[in-house]
C-alpha cells in the first residue's frame, strides 16, 4: 500500500479561513515618542470583519495588564471561540489563566512565525503606513487621539481587499445617477 505524502491536517490558510467569525487576534506594538520613550499598543482584532474591537496603550505592559484589557472586551459570554495570539512573554500564565476563565480556546503560533498571524500583522502595519510613519508622536494621550482618529478612519472609509473594497464598517453603495450605457465617462 502506497502511502500519501500529504497530511489530512488542515493547513493553517484554511484554519484562519474556516473559524473567521469566531476568531480574534491579539498582539503589541510599539512606538517611539519625541522624548525618546517606548509606548506599546496593544490591539485585538477581530477576523470576521478585520475590526480592531480594542486598543490601549501603556509604557510598562505586564501580563496582568493584559489580561485585564480582554476581561474589559469581553465581559460576560461574548468572548469569541478562538484567541490567536503569538508567543510573546508578555502573554505568560496571567494572560492564559485569564483566556482560559474566559471560555476561549488559544491558538499559539509557532516561534519566530509572525506570518502566522497575517490579519493583525497586517493592521499593525497599516497603523504605521497610514498614520504614525507621517506623524512624530508627543506622549501617550496623543498617541490615544492619534489612534482613536485613524480607526474612525479604518472602521469607516478604508477599503480592504479581503472585504470586497468594503471597510470594517459595511455602508451601502450607491449606483451612479443618471449615466448610461452611451454617454461617454
Amino acid at each position: 500500500m502506497q502511502r500519501s505524502n500529504k497530511s489530512s491536517c488542515q493547513t493553517w490558510l484554511t484554519f484562519l479561513n474556516n473559524h473567521t467569525n469566531c476568531l480574534i487576534s491579539i498582539d503589541f506594538f510599539t512606538v517611539p515618542t519625541a522624548h525618546f520613550r517606548v509606548l506599546y499598543v496593544f490591539i485585538i482584532l477581530s477576523h470576521h470583519r478585520r475590526e480592531i474591537i480594542h486598543f490601549n496603550v501603556t509604557e510598562h505592559p505586564t501580563a496582568e495588564w493584559t489580561a485585564q484589557q480582554l476581561v474589559e472586551v469581553f465581559p460576560f459570554d461574548s468572548a469569541p471561540r478562538y484567541l490567536l495570539r503569538d508567543r510573546d512573554a508578555i502573554n505568560g500564565g496571567k494572560v492564559q489563566q485569564r483566556i482560559r476563565s474566559l471560555g476561549i480556546k488559544e491558538v499559539v503560533t509557532a516561534p519566530r512565525s509572525p506570518w502566522h498571524n497575517p490579519y493583525c500583522e497586517r493592521v499593525i502595519g497599516s497603523c504605521r503606513r497610514d498614520c504614525l510613519d507621517h506623524v512624530i508622536v508627543l506622549h501617550e494621550r496623543h498617541l490615544r487621539k492619534l489612534l482613536r482618529e485613524y480607526l474612525s478612519y479604518y472602521h469607516t472609509c478604508r477599503t480592504h481587499s479581503s472585504l470586497n473594497k468594503d471597510p470594517p464598517e459595511s455602508r451601502p453603495v450607491e449606483p451612479v445617477q443618471g449615466r448610461t450605457e452611451d454617454s461617454n465617462p
